[in-house]
């Protein structure tokens, strides 16, 4: 039967890709893994962490989280959630629900830095200043939403996480330590698997589509042309990865210009994979309100001023610091 042929080809290639992916996210995550281990056996967490305790404190969190954004800023939001674990497992003060999605969505507007702002460059635009629009996003989220959640008491209860997750764990041998976290990395295969088999089954039923097709007139509303609109609904539905291979493809043939390119690659760093990370940040303890709508909400604000700001900059500075104006090279 078509449907179970169709059916059986989306569990086995989700499984095939849930496989490849996690081994190369294991090659990042094991040295931290077993490095913040380390580093709690020798109590140097506060000690590491002291240089983040001014950010943090802006966005209450505990400075030893600092450290969980820093390995997302640097490697990607697996990498940042494995380190979230393995701190709040140590952390004796139980996080707040508030406190998960602060990080958490900090975490989704800036990760994969190295990568994904070289992705941006090879796109035309500049790598520090497409690192900076996503941090500075990240840290005013973080202002924001604590100040909304503080104020007004909400999600101030203890954060539940259901990934496998033993406090006793620091205080048994580094063989039952060793154990834990193998389950651990077992469930973030299992969830990756759901993620993936999820936007398969989300892409055939035409949601994905459809929630483009919604959120186009926004897209024009803050400024984002027609030609970008399309595009920048791709890698906020879909990823990063998935947008700007479309956009090295329609800089190659001219269909973009250099100021589409920035705005698009912009926004879509800040705001992409809505649907398959809030689900991921969903996981481990984050609200959906913070996460994804504020974090919408937001992004939108801020790229409405940013297209509004760059227009009114002299063409010398935009070459200079936005973005390059010579073609894409393959």
């Amino acid at each position: 039967m078509p449907f179970v042929r169709s059916a059986v080809s989306a569990l086995l290639s989700s499984a095939r890709d849930a496989l490849r992916v996690s081994r190369e996210l294991y090659a990042i995550m094991i040295p931290v893994v077993i490095l913040v281990k380390v580093l709690q056996e020798l109590d140097l967490i506060r000690y590491v962490a002291l240089p983040l305790r001014p950010l943090m404190s802006l966005v209450g969190l505990p400075a030893e989280m600092g450290l969980a954004w820093a390995a997302a800023l640097l490697n990607n939001v697996y990498s940042g959630i494995i380190v979230f674990l393995q701190l709040a497992q140590g952390n004796p003060n139980h996080l707040t629900t508030a406190q998960v999605t602060t990080l958490g969505t900090m975490m989704l507007i800036a990760h994969s830095l190295p990568i994904e702002g070289g992705i941006a460059r090879k796109c035309g635009a500049r790598f520090l200043t497409q690192v900076a629009i996503r941090v500075s996003t990240a840290l005013v989220f973080g202002m924001v939403y604590h100040a909304v959640t503080a104020g007004g008491d909400l999600f101030q209860q203890t954060a539940s996480i259901p990934l496998p997750f033993d406090d006793t764990t620091t205080q048994t041998s580094w063989i039952a330590w060793g154990m834990g976290e193998a389950k651990k990395l077992i469930s973030i295969t299992a969830v990756i698997f759901s993620m993936l088999l999820a936007m398969k089954v989300l892409r055939r039923l035409g949601i994905l589509q459809a929630i483009s097709t919604a959120l186009e007139p926004i897209m024009r509303l803050i400024g984002i042309g027609p030609k970008a609109s399309t595009i920048t609904m791709i890698g906020m539905t879909l990823g990063m990865s998935y947008g700007s291979g479309i956009i090295i493809q329609d800089v190659r043939e001219g269909e973009l210009g250099p100021e589409d390119v920035f705005y698009t690659l912009s926004f879509m760093g800040i705001c992409h994979s809505l649907i398959e990370d809030t689900l991921l940040m969903l996981l481990v303890g984050a609200e959906i309100m913070g996460t994804l709508w504020i974090r919408l909400a937001l992004c939108l604000l801020i790229a409405a001023t940013m297209v509004r700001l760059v227009r009114h900059l002299p063409p010398h500075m935009k070459t200079r610091f936005l973005w390059v104006t010579r073609a894409i090279t393959a």
